[in-house]
């Protein structure tokens, strides 16, 4: 097979993967669309490096499909061209000039890396949260403000968030791309970084480390707010529990699921925290609830629904998790159904 014929198979092969992949990604989960400071410095720091690699590849195929012109061998001459070894004005050329644009290059890149790398641990100004990485979900605790959390960060705009990572099981790696880079959260010592939210928006969170069967499932939200309703949702999260109307379902709730989670001042938090889940974007991370987000897809259900299927069933929607099934617990439908529709009911105004 000649090579047109090679060619003429490739290329609708090669156009139909570049076609495929430029619908791929979403806005809220984009290194490419930065919608924080951190973010914004590192994808200028990426069109830098980028933009100067790729004049180095442009000024070195052009020299090279040159000299391949220039001084391609022609019929019948057997002369050798001028050798360019010991010519100094090209060795002073081809040094200086790398050398220039890895200045160009690294200082900026010092600058930002330095300027990203500052600890606000000790910032009365910046707010703290510690992550907890688990498999396969994700915990924040606000240790000044006395609430834990799981699955949604909720931060203040305008203020510098404080985070320390930690891991309660393997190694995982907190990432939130539309806001900033990454950083590994390891089990047994704690990392430190710090992001700025400046607009109110709901971003979205991954693991960005191979942790297990679930990895690619363990999504989480970040949700910026003003700074009134993150004050607001602080109260809300420290108000007493409001637990289920139905005498019953109340108690199945406190037996079968408080011995893990918390809701309110109730329960403890070996397992998410519950409080205010209702009003969340997805349940476990990753289904979404139809009936909170604002551009709900036609696959999404409504947070009662998702709940169901979560509790029913968590190994199928996330394997290798370790909530027990309604099974496992000896739930009815009825306690499904009960359950489920408290937690959908409980929200937080904020």
């Amino acid at each position: 097979m000649n090579r047109w014929n090679v060619m003429k198979r490739i290329l609708p092969l090669l156009a139909g993967m570049a076609l495929l992949l430029s619908a791929c990604g979403r806005s809220d989960l984009s290194a490419l669309d930065p919608q924080g400071p951190i973010a914004q410095r590192q994808y200028d720091l990426m069109k830098i490096s980028i933009s100067i690699m790729t004049l180095v590849v442009v000024v070195v195929f052009a020299i090279c499909i040159y000299v391949l012109i220039k001084f391609r061998r022609r019929k019948g001459d057997k002369t050798i061209p001028k050798q360019v070894e010991g010519n100094h004005k090209l060795e002073i050329i081809w040094t200086v000039v790398p050398l220039i644009l890895l200045l160009i290059l690294g200082v900026p890149t010092i600058q930002s890396v330095f300027g990203m790398a500052k600890d606000y641990s000790k910032d009365k100004d910046a707010i703290q949260v510690k992550v907890t990485s688990h498999l396969y979900w994700w915990e924040f605790e606000y240790p000044q403000l006395g609430v834990t959390t799981a699955q949604e960060l909720v931060v203040p705009t305008g203020k510098k968030i404080s985070f320390e990572l930690v891991s309660a099981d393997v190694k995982h790696s907190f990432w939130i791309p539309s806001i900033g880079g990454k950083m590994d959260t390891n089990p047994g010592m704690s990392n430190r970084m710090y992001l700025e939210f400046p607009k109110e928006g709901v971003y979205r969170g991954k693991c960005a480390e191979l942790c297990g069967p679930s990895h690619a499932l363990m999504d989480f939200k970040a949700k910026s707010v003003s700074p009134a309703s993150f004050d607001k949702w602080v109260a809300a999260m420290k108000a007493p529990a409001v637990m289920p109307a139905d005498a019953h379902i109340a108690e199945t709730f406190r037996s079968k699921c408080l011995a893990c989670h918390a809701v309110g001042d109730q329960g403890t938090n070996g397992a998410p925290n519950l409080t205010g889940i209702g009003g969340r974007q997805t349940v476990a991370g990753i289904l979404y609830n139809s009936d909170v987000v604002k551009d709900p897809q036609s696959e999404d259900k409504t947070v009662e629904e998702n709940l169901k299927t979560w509790i029913t069933n968590p190994q199928k929607v996330k394997p290798g998790n370790q909530m027990p099934s309604a099974a496992d617990n000896q739930l009815t439908q009825d306690e499904i159904d009960g359950i489920a529709k408290y937690l959908a009911g409980y929200k937080l105004d904020y």
